[in-house]
């Protein structure tokens, strides 16, 4: 679908303009300004070439750290059995290398660098937190903060259950933190998966769905907590993690909404977006590590979802939101679109703040027994708020 028919599917739902201090979409005082800046300055280059780059790096270093075993393996294979034999061995060796290497191309703990020594506190935004450490299914341990509305906000505020990239750690999220903290008086827990910042283990696929069924049962333990107002928010792989929780019934049935933004459909369509070359139509689905299927989850979410789109997204491309909002399974569903977003910044758009109030004040009235349009697009202007539906 090109972008035009983009385009045309629904009303945009804004015509941008660069954050100035004067919008409410983000509002920071002089002395946060410094770690709003050296915190989000974003860190993943959107080039295929860079993919590429980093992916033979992985191969060459984890041939040469086994290279010595391997060659071990193919002499004795060489000396026992003949040539057809010794050339299997190096097909499946190297076959193994690059199944292994996969993990490289999609998660980045370490950049920037020293993402794993230092992670900002919600204190340096003037933010009332916990810092908390949970452990998972498998034995990992987890870290998160939970950002907290004042005692008498707290019980009565929703909670956005935060699920970021494949980036970084949760401190580089805290000036978005910020904003949902201030615009939406929302308490804020942000979850660091397991291999970033400070929590134990390595990344997988597997892994990051425990670390956010983890996540959840920890927020079901609060009794201080509104369960009635529990939203699960995802960014690009976040989101992702995000479907896929909630398409399960025992988390979907205590959990009030879905909000994506910027998420791809599957692993493997992102791959044809990024290398774009016809060979990756023949491999096989089982041949990738990490395949993180939202478009085949989403179809089992039945909750209120929000889906944001950030028009000028150059490394998920803005039709995969569109497709993931078609599928979805959601009894109400909205779009809200941003001409300027991109793929990291779409959170500093002007009306992003309202956009999710606005979708939290509907899900408010849909389980309050309130009728209300099943499909719709948020159109953000000055005189926000408006729905345009049945489109």
């Amino acid at each position: 679908m090109g972008e035009c028919e983009f385009e045309r599917h629904c009303v945009i739902a804004e015509e941008e303009k660069p954050v100035a201090a004067s919008d409410s979409s983000l509002i920071l005082n002089d002395s946060y300004k410094k770690h709003f800046l050296m915190l989000h300055r974003r860190f993943r280059p959107d080039c295929a070439a860079f993919y590429l780059c980093r992916l033979m790096h992985s191969v060459i270093s984890q041939f040469v750290g086994l290279c010595s075993v391997l060659g071990l393996l193919i002499l004795l294979a060489y000396w026992f059995y003949d040539s057809i034999g010794f050339l299997i061995l190096l097909h499946v060796a190297a076959v193994g290398i690059l199944y292994n290497a996969q993990d490289k191309l999609l998660y980045y703990p370490e950049q920037p660098q020293q993402s794993h020594l230092f992670v900002d506190l919600p204190s340096a935004f003037g933010l009332p937190y916990e810092n908390i450490t949970v452990q998972t299914e498998d034995g990992v341990k987890i870290h998160m903060f939970l950002i907290r509305q004042p005692p008498t906000l707290l019980s009565s505020s929703h909670t956005v259950i935060y699920f970021h990239g494949n980036a970084g750690n949760i401190g580089h999220r805290l000036a978005n933190a910020h904003g949902l903290y201030h615009h939406c008086k929302a308490n804020v827990l942000l979850v660091e998966y397991r291999g970033f910042g400070k929590s134990q283990g390595r990344p997988s696929e597997g892994g990051l769905y425990l670390d956010a069924q983890a996540a959840l049962d920890y927020i079901f333990t609060r009794s201080d907590i509104n369960q009635q107002k529990l939203v699960v928010f995802g960014r690009s792989l976040g989101g992702s993690v995000a479907i896929r929780t909630c398409s399960i019934p025992c988390y979907a049935s205590r959990v009030a909404c879905l909000v994506v933004e910027n998420t791809f459909t599957s692993i493997q369509e992102m791959a044809y977006t990024l290398f774009d070359t016809r060979i990756l139509h023949y491999i096989p689905d089982w041949c990738y590590k990490n395949k993180f299927p939202s478009r085949h989850c989403i179809d089992k979410v039945e909750l209120p979802g929000l889906f944001l789109v950030g028009l000028k997204d150059n490394l998920v491309p803005p039709k995969m939101m569109l497709q993931l909002y078609d599928v979805s399974g959601s009894r109400m569903k909205r779009l809200g679109i941003f001409q300027n977003g991109t793929h990291n910044e779409t959170w500093q758009c002007h009306g992003y703040y309202q956009t999710l109030n606005q979708f939290l004040l509907e899900v408010d009235h849909l389980y309050r027994g309130n009728s209300l349009s099943l499909n719709g697009c948020y159109s953000v202007d000055e005189s926000f708020p408006e729905v345009v539906e049945d489109f």
